[in-house]
């Protein structure tokens, strides 16, 4: 038997599953947690407690060969990539209830339907 918030959920998913599946929104939403991943790494790479890593970087900023650009593009790769598949993950749950639920609800009609006959 659907409970009445399965009920509730059923509404709400068959009017918000096409607005939630778009993916620059999903990008947005996401952005928190995709950011909680990726600002631990730059903090990481810039905090200097591996001496031999700060060793490096020191050598090929002097040398030019460092590219800041490598490592903001990588950043803002891993904090799209999370946000998005995050965001994304979290869709696919909801759809699978919401299959499930409309599976549940058509048997049950079936079920009342043909015990009536």
């Amino acid at each position: 038997m659907i409970t009445e918030d399965e009920k509730k959920f059923i509404v709400y998913w068959k009017v918000h599953r096409d607005l939630e599946n778009k993916t620059f929104k999903q990008w947005l939403v996401g952005l928190p947690l995709g950011l909680l991943f990726g600002l631990p790494i730059i903090i990481n790479f810039f905090s200097g407690w591996y001496k031999r890593a700060n060793m490096e970087l020191n050598a090929k900023l002097s040398n030019h060969d460092f590219n800041p650009m490598v490592l903001i593009v990588a950043f803002i790769l891993i904090v799209s990539f999370v946000a998005v598949f995050s965001k994304r993950h979290k869709w696919d749950m909801h759809e699978q209830r919401y299959r499930e639920l409309l599976s549940k609800q058509e048997k049950e009609v079936k079920e009342l339907s043909s015990e009536s006959n």
